[in-house]
């Protein structure tokens, strides 16, 4: 059986999209869960289902990887499956989709979820896990209000897949980022500070300026589209003592929600980018590259520092392990503006994330979330993320062992492990447990544990630690244990209205954030204020002050529906 695009007929008249207003947690744009195979009936034929997912998957091998051939072999199932290029998060390709109608079977829409729900593209999922999904519900079980649209609507129109339940963190991927031979050379110095990180990047270059032949570069942003937010944006957030909420902070007493911008100690931040371009420690090409010309000179291991996620610019990483320059890598450390102020990036919010969702277009939406459900399965889980046994893990004295040959290829030659493997390409197709999570084996699910993440540094990584006094990049950091979890969760993953003004002063606030911030930081030091003042005043004017309003609303309701309180 194959299950493909399927035309909904939705028309179009006088250029407006005749839709319903969203599915609703009565489920009447939804197929009727009893039209698909009933549980035991032929549940494990062939069948082919259509995804797209906003994210890029480079490495995607069309399921002929090892994990994607014995995933068809105990499901029947086949993915024939599109993801997005580039780094758009899929927005683009939503929406065509939204307006024609035409809807794969399964969609990892990330934050597009809301324009689906608008559109009736997705079906509530609640009936169908509670009759056909028991792994679902287990790994759920005491996280099923956290799957809720929203408190108005609490239909499941996704299960979260990109965060694990009981999530522990066991290493630092954030922060600001130094090269392991910057730090070697200059006797391990102590970076706390932007002023730390500062004098680091400049002592050094000073010495080598050039690397390879090539002008050695002290700090390079990445600007392109989506991605200033998070090396831009975002470590204004950072560095400064505020949990990362996106492009808001929320009051964690009063839930009130303004742009984070507007925090005085952010402005403070953004005058320190202005100081270092102005000094010629930033690219001055930060804010006018592309994605990949970001990472080519990262990959060239030229560039000094970051102030990025390691996901971000792993790809150029990962080439500079692949070409035995290990020393080129990447420690890192939790900057902030002043000691007086904690990085949180530790900061746990709980269950909840972006997550695959099931569209009308599904001829067996029962079929499909059997087949997520076995996903979320041990067995699934197991093989998601350790792979097969015999080849990528061996079982010794009842213990899951990664191979050293197979860790090396994992850790060194990254794509094409993951290419040949299978192993990370399937992450979004179940619920799962977190890092740290034992299985009844008294296996951990995944292979992030401090012991196995302790045999995948390298040399120079472990020297460095080990002038840190550290075993791992975590213990630079604050502890979580310090940090409250957030009542509110992931605000990324807050549905936020999709039509109406909301999203109109949305989007001019996004244009204005993307021309003022570079304006601001590329700007004479003499003029930085009169830049960043016009910046804020301009955000008001185009309807910020009502925007946040109405997201602090969001909020407070978000923080009724995942914790029962009432908030005024």
């Amino acid at each position: 059986m194959r299950c493909k695009f399927k035309h909904l007929g939705i028309l179009f008249m006088a250029g407006m999209l005749i839709v319903s207003a969203g599915c609703g947690s009565s489920g009447n744009n939804s197929k009727s869960v009893n039209s698909g195979q009933e549980t035991g009936e032929g549940k494990d034929s062939p069948m082919t289902f259509s995804f797209f997912g906003a994210d890029a998957s480079p490495n995607w091998n069309h399921m002929q990887d090892d994990v994607g051939k014995e995933i068809t072999a105990k499901t029947g199932v086949t993915l024939e499956a599109e993801y997005d290029v580039g780094s758009g998060g899929g927005q683009s390709k939503i929406a065509l989709m939204a307006a024609s109608g035409e809807y794969p079977d399964l969609i990892y829409a990330k934050g597009e979820l809301g324009r689906l729900v608008d559109a009736g593209a997705v079906i509530d999922l609640t009936e169908l896990i509670d009759k056909y999904a028991p792994n679902i519900k287990k790994v759920m079980s005491k996280d099923m209000n956290r799957m809720k649209y929203s408190k108005d609507d609490p239909a499941i129109y996704s299960i979260p897949t990109n965060i694990g339940v009981d999530q522990q963190i066991f290493d630092a991927t954030s922060g600001f980022q130094v090269q392991l031979r910057v730090l070697k050379e200059l006797g391990y110095p102590e970076i706390k500070t932007v002023q730390d990180f500062e004098n680091v990047l400049k002592e050094y270059v000073a010495k080598h300026p050039t690397t390879d032949g090539q002008p050695t570069i002290p700090l390079t942003l990445n600007a392109d589209d989506w991605k200033i937010m998070i090396t831009v944006t975002n470590q204004a957030v950072n560095t400064t003592g505020a949990p990362g909420d996106g492009e808001y902070y929320v009051n964690p007493g009063t839930y009130e929600a303004m742009l984070h911008y507007k925090r005085p100690e952010e402005r403070e931040y953004f005058r320190w980018l202005n100081h270092m371009y102005n000094e010629g420690l930033l690219d001055k090409e930060s804010f006018i590259q592309k994605d990949d010309q970001y990472k080519a000179k990262i990959a060239s291991g030229r560039v000094l520092g970051l102030t990025s996620v390691e996901w971000e610019y792993q790809d150029a990483e990962n080439a500079l392990k692949a070409a035995g320059k290990d020393e080129f890598t990447y420690g890192h450390f939790p900057v902030t503006l002043k000691e007086e102020y904690k990085d949180h990036s530790m900061q746990s919010f709980g269950v909840d994330g972006y997550g695959i969702s099931i569209t009308t277009a599904c001829e067996d939406p029962v079929r499909a979330i059997q087949f997520l459900d076995w996903l979320s399965s041990d067995e699934g889980q197991v093989l998601r993320n350790w792979g097969i046994e015999g080849k990528h893990y061996n079982l010794e004295d009842g213990k899951r062992v990664i191979p050293k040959d197979v860790l090396d290829q994992k850790v060194n030659d990254a794509e094409n492990f993951s290419k040949q493997s299978g192993i990370g390409l399937y992450s979004v197709f179940g619920v799962r447990y977190g890092d740290g999570v034992k299985d009844s084996t008294g296996n951990y699910y995944t292979t992030n544990f401090p012991e196995q993440i302790i045999a995948s540094y390298s040399d120079a990584e472990e020297e460095t630690l080990k002038a840190y006094k550290a075993t791992t990049w975590k213990d630079l950091f604050p502890s979580e244990k310090d940090l409250p979890v957030k009542e509110w969760g992931a605000l990324y993953n807050m549905q936020v209205p999709t039509d109406g003004n909301y999203q109109v002063i949305y989007q001019k606030t996004q244009d204005i954030v993307r021309k003022r911030i570079p304006e601001a930081v590329l700007a004479k030091p003499a003029d930085f204020d009169k830049v960043y003042d016009e910046f804020i005043a301009e955000l008001n004017r185009v309807g910020a002050e009502k925007m946040e309003s109405e997201y602090t609303e969001l909020v407070k309701a978000r923080v009724s529906l995942f914790t029962g309180k009432e908030i005024q």
